[in-house]
């Protein structure tokens, strides 16, 4: 017998109270018809873990049954493999605050990464390397050794298609992709991590010529061009609708200028057949009242197009860091010390000079100074564990995006990209009191979309 079948759950108060909004679950702030659970008949450790993840919100008796099932299925995981901030609450994974549907995986679809550069992360190499092609557009011959050789560029690239599609290897599969086991094609665009008009028109040539070899039905580019420009001229813009028509999803980030007087969406986001993904602020919860909008730019286009069409987590992404490099030593130290009794602070940075110059210059203070010194950093660098780092910008939403049509093509396969815009639209949520403009229809619905993809309703 389940949990959920061993309690009689109490119902809230009349379906009038929930129709005004005056009945909400204080973890995920839904105004519910689902069954309230009380806290005093779950177990206390997950009794625990449900208070922790909502520090905000005092005195709670009980919580929806939607958020009982999602937090016992994550419990083991959070518990042994989460990062735990200071307040008691722990570092959720992309999958948990979406709430996305565990049954389906990418398995079966393939995801193109449009970037500067790239890694053979272990998140997407092991226990099967699922990476099916590498080309270095700036060599005639592919170069495939650049794959293996960290350099300035190929941090981006290696965190978009991880956090679309890695399996969390590093973290016992907690921090993983909604679509772990998408294949990707990995197609590296530029030497450093500025990307032209031309790079990404290039990218998208190469996508066409090789779909059918890759089976290639997503392309996912986190980056933009040079100028804004209208669909009909601008041949970046007719390289997208050519890829919509020869039935690749294309999924876009539309930029980071939201703050700023002007804010344009350009190619390719601005293309009318692509999914253009803007920027959420979900404050690392799963409740939505806390959701806010990030400085994501937004249209109109030149067109008169609404761009984004939708948003998605911009900030608190959990994203892998590019093994071998001194922000990967500095991560590792500080993880380190952060675990360490107070008696092996002071060897454990004789032991690594040269990591960190505040942690060397610290080393001959007092235990309490050094550890405000980690915990400060920590925050700083935005580590999570020494694997995985926090990151922010719409070159995150558009992969957690493309992972979730990755899900919507594995229960669907027959699904065309006009179809899979439509059902991302029709689920997606709006946030109250923020400008229709800045979020187009709203926060995607990982689980809605997918639940509305295997009926074949769009």
């Amino acid at each position: 017998m389940t949990l959920q079948e061993s309690i009689k759950f109490p119902r809230p108060s009349t379906i009038a109270d929930i129709a005004a909004g005056e009945v909400s679950c204080p973890v995920c702030g839904r105004a519910t018809r689902d069954e309230f659970v009380p806290l005093a008949a779950l177990p206390e450790d997950l009794e625990k873990l449900i208070r922790a993840n909502a520090p905000d919100t005092h005195g709670f008796q009980a919580v929806c049954s939607r958020c009982v099932r999602l937090f016992e299925r994550a419990k083991d995981q959070i518990s042994q493999d989460a990062a735990m901030q200071k307040d008691g609450s722990h570092v959720l994974s992309t999958p948990l605050r979406l709430d996305a549907d565990e049954r389906f995986t990418g398995k079966g679809v393939t995801i193109a990464f449009l970037d500067s550069g790239f890694y053979p992360h272990v998140d997407l190499t092991t226990p099967r390397n699922r990476i099916l092609a590498y080309r270095n557009m700036l060599d005639k011959d592919g170069d495939l050794t650049s794959l293996f050789q960290p350099d300035v560029a190929s941090w981006h690239g290696m965190m978009t298609s991880v956090v679309a599609a890695g399996n969390g290897t590093l973290s016992n599969g907690f921090y993983r992709g909604i679509a772990p086991e998408a294949d990707v094609v990995l197609v590296k665009l530029a030497r450093t991590g500025r990307i032209t008009h031309k790079n990404i028109q290039d990218g998208l040539s190469w996508v066409l010529e090789n779909r059918e070899k890759y089976n290639i039905k997503i392309v996912n580019i986190s980056a933009g061009g040079d100028y804004e420009g209208s669909y009909l001229h601008d041949p970046l813009s007719q390289f997208v609708e050519e890829c919509s028509t020869e039935g690749i999803t294309v999924v876009c980030a539309v930029g980071n200028a939201g703050h700023l007087p002007h804010h344009p969406v350009v190619p390719p986001a601005s293309a009318p057949s692509c999914i253009a993904v803007g920027g959420l602020d979900d404050q690392n919860s799963i409740n939505r009242a806390k959701r806010g909008m990030y400085r994501s730019s937004y249209g109109p286009t030149i067109d008169g197009l609404q761009k984004p069409e939708v948003i998605a987590s911009s900030i608190w992404v959990p994203a892998p860091i590019l093994p071998n490099t001194p922000t990967a030593q500095q991560a590792e130290l500080l993880a380190r010390l952060d675990k360490a009794d107070d008696e092996d602070v002071h060897r454990i940075l004789d032991e690594n000079p040269g990591v960190d110059p505040e942690l060397d210059a610290a080393e001959d203070r007092e235990i309490h100074s050094i550890r405000q010194i980690i915990t400060l950093k920590l925050r700083r660098e935005n580590v999570i564990t020494q694997y995985y780092k926090y990151v922010d910008g719409t070159s995150f939403s558009a992969p957690i995006v493309s992972s979730v049509v990755a899900q919507m093509l594995e229960a669907n396969p027959d699904l065309d990209p006009s179809s899979v815009k439509r059902i991302l639209i029709s689920t997606a949520e709006r946030l109250p009191h923020y400008e229709v403009d800045r979020q187009g229809w709203g926060v995607i619905d990982a689980r809605r979309a997918v639940e509305m993809a295997l009926t074949g309703r769009n």
